[in-house]
């Protein structure tokens, strides 16, 4: 079954064609070679009696099936290994669980969850998904990799000159890259749409900037961005809460705007971490463009050579 299959399941069920949930509430987990790592799945009552079948993908490559749990717990062999794979199920917990035993760099994949809908037609039903990072040994269960957010609020010259506020949060030293946002009002209960940047890797660890913008009539509400990530504290998201903004504001010119963003020390925050990803963008094409000509420089006369004492 293709990743597309899944993908096309998984959004019918969404859509509410099938009454049964699976849910894996952890988005990544990371262990540490050699060691093991358990992923859990949470059924709701409509399929706690069903088989749970258990799927891997890694990057660049189809999605595999690698067992499945009825009722007594399963052991796998895989690469090689006895017993690398352990499947498990609690009808008291409504949780399946799936242990992957002598950690090794190539199990590195995001695991499945899913189950047959037997009501619309034998659709399989996936879970979202929860990605298996696997980290050397001597790196530091402890270490704090937790998203550490710097908030960005809109400018007076966007809020006088387009009648709208961009609230931005900049996520960075986080580790792994699996991370989700999303931004709602403070008591609010839905998602608003919001846009987000690449996660880009600096040095050990990542970062990632995501910002909503909002009307002027909704400047007045408080709003929140929440990050979902394995290393938060106490397995919680953060919620980082953007405060209202007093949308009466004196009438400035588009000079006069430019001029204050320019002093606006957050503005320059913005500006300058901006121009060093940029740079080092420009750094490594550079570099590959230079070996490129490189080869074709050098490796022309040896073609040539060879012709001739042919």
């Amino acid at each position: 079954m293709s990743l597309l299959e899944a993908v096309i399941f998984s959004s019918l069920w969404a859509f509410g064609l099938g009454q049964g949930k699976l849910e894996q509430p952890e988005i990544s987990i990371s262990r540490a070679r050699g060691k093991s790592a358990h992923i859990s799945c949470k059924m709701s009552t409509e399929v706690i009696d069903r088989a749970i079948h258990w799927y891997r993908q890694k990057p660049d490559q189809e999605i595999e099936h690698l067992t499945l749990i009825s009722t007594q717990p399963v052991r796998v062999s895989l690469g090689g290994k006895s017993d690398k794979l352990e499947a498990s199920k609690n009808a008291h917990t409504s949780t399946a669980t799936l242990k992957i035993n002598f950690l090794e760099q190539e199990d590195e994949a995001v695991y499945f969850c899913a189950c047959w809908d037997w009501s619309h037609s034998w659709i399989k039903i996936f879970a979202e998904g929860t990605k298996l990072i696997v980290t050397p040994p001597d790196k530091s269960p402890d270490e704090d990799t937790s998203p550490k957010p710097t908030v960005f609020l809109p400018s007076p010259a966007e809020r006088t000159l387009h009648k709208t506020g961009t609230y931005l949060c900049l996520l960075e030293d986080f580790f792994p890259d699996v991370i989700k946002v999303d931004w709602k009002e403070k008591n609010g209960k839905t998602i608003l749409k919001s846009q987000q940047g690449n996660t880009v890797k600096t040095k050990d660890t990542y970062m990632k900037y995501t910002w909503l913008t909002v009307t002027e009539k909704s400047m007045d509400k408080e709003h929140k961005c929440i990050v979902k990530h394995e290393k938060n504290k106490g397995g919680v998201d953060q919620e980082i809460l953007f405060p209202s903004i007093n949308t009466e504001l004196p009438a400035i010119n588009s000079t006069e705007a430019s001029l204050k963003d320019e002093n606006d020390p957050l503005q320059l925050q913005l500006v300058t971490s901006s121009a060093y990803y940029t740079y080092v963008i420009l750094l490594v094409k550079s570099v590959v463009y230079t070996i490129i000509i490189a080869y074709r420089l050098l490796g022309r006369p040896a073609l040539c050579c060879n012709e001739k004492s042919s």
